[in-house]
């Protein structure tokens, strides 16, 4: 039975729901990246490639499922304008941000220079390093960069993407509205909204993924900006174009059976080759395309799934909305702490992992009840004001930041 179409509203709870599910992926993910082989903060004793499918089957498209969501908040946000929007949503991404980088962040840099160099002057005294800009944090793979957003690389770059937009809403509203509907008349024709991203993201993989990597620096993150920015532009476009949101309706059974089709090669993939065994070109090249379809099809699985689902507002909806962006902040700085003091205990990763998932949820919560109830504390991790909270409604996905 098809779900009735939401009217014209601020207020897209099935957007709200797939944010808080995919912060809480994004957790686990984390928590994740402490036992698999590849490059992270602090490794565990234990990591080995066991995990490392798993970790594949989310990481091709989480961030971009964000930035879709992002962009549709966007859109609701810049619709209102009896309401300022440069101004506050800046407040709310860069004051955490500068605040992050400056207090929450600095433990994960420190932790990490304890296992890689040994550091062991103390907290307090690298801390001073870090905040000088300290180079001299070295070892044969480079040198680490401090200060550092390390996972808070997303709110840096939702600013910046959020800011282009402001401008284009400002200056070229006609081109932009225009370039919407053309957008939209596209997606919602036949395949075409599963096909048409698909393709803009291997185009992406293919031609900017060989050459410039995943630097999450901003100023030299080519690849990154040429999948993360289109996406953030396609959630405002589609945010209300209700077309759209039927065709993925429609098609999430099919998107999500190429979901699972592109997974099982892109696990057997990376499972089968690496550096020592490289694969054909053409065969690179394929993954690639199908890295991409696995990307979007899944985005567009979730969403189809959601909008069919068609989830109301709950008291238990508006309390994640707004817990999540401070449990973002706090994440990995929680999780490269308690993994690094667990070390001694030598617990094994089938006891470890879920204690260390089940401590990082408590302890991000227990933040979270103490920042909301702290009035200087709220804007430093993207919340609003006492005040300001009690004088305005909650705008739903509006607080998907």
């Amino acid at each position: 039975m098809t779900p009735p179409a939401p009217a014209a509203s601020t207020r897209r709870h099935d957007l709200d729901w797939i944010r808080v599910l995919a912060f809480g992926l994004l957790i686990l993910y984390h928590v994740g990246m402490y036992y698999v082989t590849w490059d992270w903060h602090v490794k565990s004793p234990f990591a080995s490639a066991a995990l490392e499918p798993l970790m594949l089957a989310t990481s091709p498209w989480r961030l971009a499922l964000l930035f879709l969501v992002s962009g549709a908040a966007t859109a609701f946000m810049l619709q209102r304008p009896d309401r300022p929007f440069l101004g506050p949503r800046s407040g709310r991404l860069l004051l955490p941000l500068v605040f992050g980088m400056l207090v929450v962040v600095p433990p994960q840099a420190y932790y990490e220079v304890v296992e890689a160099l040994c550091y062991g002057d103390g907290y307090l005294a690298f801390w001073g390093r870090y905040l000088a800009a300290d180079a001299t944090f070295c070892d044969a793979d480079g040198c680490l960069i401090v200060p550092t957003w390390n996972h808070l690389w997303f709110v840096a770059y939702l600013w910046v993407y959020s800011v282009l937009l402001w401008f284009a809403h400002r200056l070229l509203p006609g081109t932009l509205a225009r370039g919407g509907g053309w957008v939209a008349a596209r997606l919602a024709s036949a395949w075409g909204v599963l096909l048409w991203p698909a393709l803009l993201l291997a185009v992406a993989r293919v031609t900017l993924a060989p050459r410039f990597g995943s630097t999450h620096a901003l100023v030299d993150d080519w690849y990154n900006h040429a999948q993360y920015l289109p996406v953030f532009l396609l959630g405002y476009w589609i945010a209300q174009a209700d077309a759209v949101w039927e065709r993925l309706r429609r098609l999430r059974w099919p998107a999500l059976a190429i979901s699972a089709m592109s997974y099982a090669f892109i696990a057997w993939y990376f499972g089968r080759f690496d550096h020592a065994h490289p694969p054909a070109d053409a065969l690179r090249f394929a993954q690639r395309g199908i890295w991409a379809a696995f990307q979007w099809c899944t985005i567009a699985a979730i969403l189809g799934f959601g909008r069919q689902l068609a989830p109301r507002d709950s008291r238990l909806l508006r309390y994640l909305t707004l817990a999540v962006f401070p449990f973002y902040i706090l994440h990995q700085t929680v999780i490269v702490v308690l993994a690094h003091r667990l070390q001694p205990l030598g617990l094994s990763p089938a006891v470890e992992g879920p204690l260390l998932v089940v401590a990082t949820f408590g302890a991000c919560l227990l933040g979270y009840e103490l920042i909301r109830r702290v009035g200087w504390l709220r804007p430093l991790f993207g919340l609003k004001t006492l005040r300001a909270r009690a004088s305005a409604p909650q705008a739903g996905v509006e607080a998907a930041g």
